[in-house]
């Protein structure tokens, strides 16, 4: 192995003075590694300038939040993989981890003195004092034949089942086959899980020659008292235990055991035991759930073509057999196009692609355009602000707007219609005005505005929104992915000054998007970035008062098509006084028994399904503005809570 295939990634966060001693480490290494990606888990001291100063001259990824250790090294494997696609190895630390000068080579050298090939080797870690970390000391790993042992023996190590992040060289080819760490742990056990699943018939070493100094606050292990933090500790063994694929019937068993004795000391040892219960009690209750996947966790991060990537290259190479099919006997999916559909024509089989399958981290944004309806209610000024917002102030600008005139407007509008024809509001970016004589209503503006669009790829936008400046930066990438339509969460205001309105946010996970669809409508309409052949495939745009997006958007997804929403709030959409009175009324109700009928004729929603959502949601219309308000906001309080 060559020294110059290494890449070491360190995860930081609010530890600036330790980062420094650790990256100096990293610079004097006397096999130093031929790159290094620091993960900055959104720190509120000078860490990523530390990192990005540092002579070492290392990649510096920083994350808009903390996603734990658990999210920092998956970030920062999926960024090393994709940036140094030649490298072999991965070094993993935490920034209060300080490598002699010697720890590298020493894993390099136990690596090529091994008779075989490790896909893991872990140092010795030791506190400030020299005495070595009980909490980083792997046990050797039970139940191997005498000969394996001596092969470890022959490498100056032996051989271990599981390691802490502390400093582990991982193979790169086993990160290909096996995937990232899950960003959804956190802390806690997320380095169990994760080496666990790499050393699972596979070669794991501890290599006692090399020697890093981990600089925890106090020398103890993980059986010391660990206050609130027992909530991680309870739920993420119970992810562990009921998910992850590292551990076998047996081990499982063995391991289990284990954690009921150590919680049984940690209990004996608190000084808080009514805490370390509360704590215990809301990780079993988070336990309980299903952990969000990497590809969700990860949504409008700079990292989430890299995961994205990384992840499907390993869910491949997980289902290639030579049989076309998967480990489960499902047949596996096709190659997929730039569109993310079969390249096998029409009679390929229907299930869409999986999207991050066709992933290039550094492939382009496809072209696309901006559809924005205009109609004599809007407002000149709210018009001038809102395109603005697509055009100018975006870190990746559309190739045109398309602005439809739905009908006659004030002549306010119309002078800001002719000043963005001459390209005086949009900067470099084309401005398009199709005209439609009458008012035809959005659905049919927005069925002409497709028909005329320049590109596949279309966003949307409404006259007196705001879309944030990293909107189409972040949706672009997953429409490149191969998926068919990407929403957003939202947040509500009257006041451009306002931040602290009602945040709407939409599940992420396809099943989940298939599960609310039943109930309500999964998107957030002036967020939501298509492909119009998807559009026109599902039938496109109908007239449906206030709820065509509703009834387009649960058509494409009984279709197939492929659709996620990304977490962050990428658009600002205004509500102005009568916004809740107009979620209301005979009106609203007489288009939502028309919606509930056609989606039940349509094989969409069950006949109970139907039943409920009479029920529930034809209450909703009919009740007094200021209850549904409050029901409403309650509702988003509670979906909120939810995806947090």
């Amino acid at each position: 192995m060559s020294r110059t295939n290494v890449v070491a990634v360190v995860v930081a966060y609010n530890r600036q003075e330790l980062l420094r001693r650790c990256l100096d480490g990293l610079a004097g290494q006397t096999a130093p590694p031929a790159g290094t990606v620091v993960v900055d888990n959104a720190s509120t001291d000078a860490s990523a300038r530390v990192a990005a100063g540092h002579p070492l001259g290392a990649h510096v990824v920083s994350l808009p939040v903390n996603t734990g250790g658990a999210g920092g090294f998956a970030a920062g494997i999926a960024r090393a993989l994709t940036r140094f696609p030649q490298a072999e190895w991965i070094w993993l630390m935490d920034d209060d981890t300080i490598p002699t000068a010697t720890a590298l080579e020493a894993l390099v050298g136990a690596a090529a003195a091994y008779p075989g090939s490790p896909a893991l080797l872990a140092s010795r870690a030791v506190w400030a004092d020299g005495t070595e970390h009980p909490m980083n000391r792997p046990r050797t790993r039970p139940g191997l034949p005498a000969l394996l042992h001596r092969h470890a023996a022959l490498a100056g190590a032996r051989q271990i089942r599981t390691a802490s992040f502390v400093s582990i060289l991982i193979d790169a080819r086993a990160v290909r086959e096996v995937g990232l760490p899950r960003a959804s742990y956190f802390l806690w056990n997320d380095d169990f899980e994760y080496t666990s699943r790499i050393l699972r018939g596979r070669i794991g070493l501890y290599v006692p020659d090399s020697v890093v100094r981990h600089l925890t606050r106090a020398l103890g292990s993980s059986d010391a008292d660990p206050g609130e933090r027992f909530r991680f500790e309870v739920r993420n063994k119970i992810w562990t235990f009921r998910d992850s694929e590292g551990l076998g019937a047996l081990e499982r068993a063995a391991y289990e055991a284990a954690t009921a004795r150590r919680w049984l000391r940690a209990t004996v040892s608190s000084a808080d035991r009514g805490a370390l219960w509360r704590a215990g009690r809301r990780g079993l209750l988070e336990g309980l759930a299903r952990p969000a996947g990497n590809a969700e966790g990860f949504l409008g991060t700079p990292v989430q073509a890299d995961v994205a990537a990384v992840e499907a290259a390993a869910r491949a190479a997980r289902g290639a057999d030579g049989t076309g099919r998967d480990r489960g006997g499902t047949r596996r999916r096709s190659a997929t196009g730039p569109q993310g559909r079969t390249a096998a024509g029409d009679d390929a089989e229907a299930e869409p692609a999986d999207p991050a399958g066709a992933i290039d981290p550094d492939a382009p944004a496809p072209p696309f355009s901006v559809l924005l309806p205009v109609y004599r209610g809007d407002r000149a000024d709210f018009l001038r602000r809102s395109l603005a917002s697509v055009t100018v102030e975006q870190t990746l600008r559309p190739d045109e707007v398309l602005i439809v005139r739905d009908g006659p407007v004030p002549d306010e509008l119309e002078d800001v219609l002719a000043r963005a024809r001459r390209g005086e509001l949009s900067g470099t970016v084309p401005v398009r005005v199709l005209e439609l004589a009458d008012n035809a209503g959005l659905a049919l503006a927005l069925e002409a505005g497709l028909a005329e669009a320049a590109h596949e790829v279309v966003a949307r936008q409404d006259a007196d929104d705001i879309s944030v400046p990293e909107r189409f930066a972040t949706q672009l990438p997953l429409i490149a992915a191969g998926y068919d339509l990407v929403g957003s969460a939202i947040q509500e205001f009257d006041d451009e000054a306002d931040t602290d309105g009602v945040i709407r946010r939409q599940p992420s996970d396809p099943e989940e998007i298939r599960r609310a669809l039943s109930l309500r409508d999964p998107f957030n309409h002036p967020s939501v970035v298509y492909r119009a052949a998807a559009v026109h495939a599902a039938g496109g745009y109908r007239p449906l008062d206030l709820m065509e997006d509703y009834w387009l958007f649960a058509r494409m997804i009984h279709d197939g098509a492929r659709a996620t929403n990304v977490p962050q709030v990428l658009v600002r959409y205004r509500v102005g006084a009568g916004a809740y009175e107009r979620r209301g009324g005979l009106r609203l109700l007489r288009s939502e028994l028309e919606l509930q009928v056609s989606m039940r004729r349509a094989g969409i929603i069950t006949a109970p399904q139907y039943a409920r959502n009479l029920a529930v949601r034809a209450s909703y219309r009919l009740v007094p503005t200021a209850a549904r308000q409050a029901a409403y906001r309650a509702a988003q309080r509670m979906l909120l809570s939810r995806t947090r």
